[in-house]
């Protein structure tokens, strides 16, 4: 069987997970095929989803308008197999708030038992990138990208911490769900989508 694994296309960072989950599917001899998820069609077909960064607001926005937020709600929240990163992250959060301008009303997926607070460590010149301990195998020495990226602020029951920065919770999974503050799309490493590809293949645990 072939392995459909989708992109959410409507905006953010999104030939970097494409090139990613593509070379993910290589490394594991998976045959995948990439799509990006547009419509409410898309989102049905695909056996794994991919949640980009970018801007939250504009993807949560355009998924509603598309008619799209009740068919990702549904989907993730019975199982399917998905990775959040940075943007993602907020989407899938049951909650969020701004550092600067507090409680935010953006339209969300919610299915991801964490609440976050965006732009926590600054806003784009503030971007950085540095070491963590990913708590995946092979994870050690994760090189984590962070571009105006929010962090965890409340982990709820069903909830794993994958990795800290300091005190800050950065990475968790609730059973098929995975979500990132940074971007493992620029690391250089395909890890998480590896994990990503493996949870949709029934060949790495769900928490």
């Amino acid at each position: 069987m072939t392995l459909t694994v989708g992109v959410l296309g409507l905006q953010g960072d999104i030939e970097e997970h494409v090139s990613s989950l593509e070379a993910a599917c290589s490394n594991l001899g998976v045959e995948g095929d990439v799509i990006l998820v547009k419509s409410v069609d898309d989102a049905k077909r695909v056996h794994a989803l991919v949640i980009p960064g970018g801007e939250s607001t504009v993807m949560g926005g355009l998924s509603s308008i598309k008619g799209l937020m009740p068919a990702l709600r549904d989907r993730v929240g019975h199982g399917l197999p998905t990775l959040g990163t940075c943007a993602g992250m907020i989407l899938l959060a049951k909650g969020s708030r701004d550092r600067v301008v507090g409680e935010t009303r953006q339209a969300l997926i919610g299915t991801l038992n964490i609440t976050v607070e965006r732009n926590s460590f600054g806003r784009q010149r503030e971007s950085f990138e540095t070491t963590l301990e990913l708590g995946l195998p092979g994870g050690d020495g994760f090189h984590g990208v962070f571009i105006r990226a929010p962090q965890v602020r409340s982990v709820g029951d069903g909830v794993k911490e994958l990795a800290r920065l300091d005190d800050a919770v950065v990475a968790v999974q609730q059973g098929r769900t995975i979500a990132t503050a940074f971007h493992p799309e620029l690391s250089g490493s395909t890890l998480v989508h590896e994990h990503l590809i493996s949870l949709a293949t029934g060949k790495a645990a769900a928490t």
